[in-house]
C-alpha cells in the first residue's frame, strides 16, 4: 500500500522521510537495468554529466544533509569516500570505474543513516535551524524537503540521459 508514514516516526517527520526515500526506490527502479556502459554516457557530444556522477553527485549531497541534521561535520573517511561534492574545475567529479551496485550501495548507505536520524526527530525538532550553504541557515524540514526535491530534479536529468542513450545506441545499430 502507498503512504507516506513511516513506523517509528512523528507524522510530519515521517511525510518528509517518505518523499525521499520514495524518490529514491523510483529512481532505483528506473535505473535497474542500465548497463554499466549507459550509465557512463555522457550525451551525444560528451557534455553531460554521467549517470554514475549524478548517482554519486545525489549520494554526497545527501550524505551531507544528514550530517546537517545532525549537527556535525561528516567523518573524514566518508567526505573521502563520498566527496568532493565538485572537482577543481568546479564540475561534478568523475565516477569512472564506479558500478553500477557499488553507486547504488553508496545511495542505499545514506539512506539507511537518514532513517536512522529521522527516527530520532520529533516534529517539533523540524523548526530547528541548521547551517546550510554559503553561510545560509535552514530548518530541518526544508532540508528534508529538498532532499526530496533535489533528488526527483536530478532523476529527471537520468531519465533524460537514459532516452538519449537509447537513441544515440539505436542511430550506430540503425541500418544505413
Amino acid at each position: 500500500m502507498k503512504d507516506l508514514s513511516t513506523p517509528n516516526m512523528d507524522i510530519i517527520t515521517g511525510i518528509l522521510y517518505s518523499t525521499v526515500s520514495e524518490n529514491v526506490c523510483r529512481l532505483k527502479e528506473s535505473i535497474e537495468d542500465a548497463s554499466e556502459v549507459e550509465i557512463h554516457f555522457k550525451g551525444k557530444e560528451h557534455n553531460e554529466n554521467s549517470i554514475a556522477e549524478l548517482l554519486k553527485h545525489i549520494a554526497y549531497v545527501d550524505l551531507r544533509w544528514v550530517y546537517r541534521l545532525k549537527c556535525t561535520s561528516i567523518p573524514p573517511e566518508l567526505e573521502k569516500e563520498y566527496g568532493p561534492e565538485l572537482d577543481e574545475k568546479g564540475n561534478l567529479p568523475s565516477a569512472e570505474g564506479s558500478s553500477l551496485s557499488f553507486l547504488l550501495q553508496q545511495l542505499d548507505a545514506v539512506h539507511q543513516k537518514l532513517k536512522e536520524v529521522c527516527v530520532t526527530l520529533k516534529d517539533e525538532n523540524l523548526t530547528k535551524v541548521v547551517s546550510y550553504e554559503k553561510g545560509e541557515k535552514a530548518t530541518i524540514r526544508w532540508g528534508l524537503w529538498h532532499m526530496a526535491d533535489h533528488n526527483r530534479y536530478h532523476q529527471a536529468h537520468i531519465n533524460k540521459l537514459r532516452q538519449m542513450y537509447k537513441r544515440t545506441k539505436r542511430k550506430r545499430h540503425s541500418p544505413p
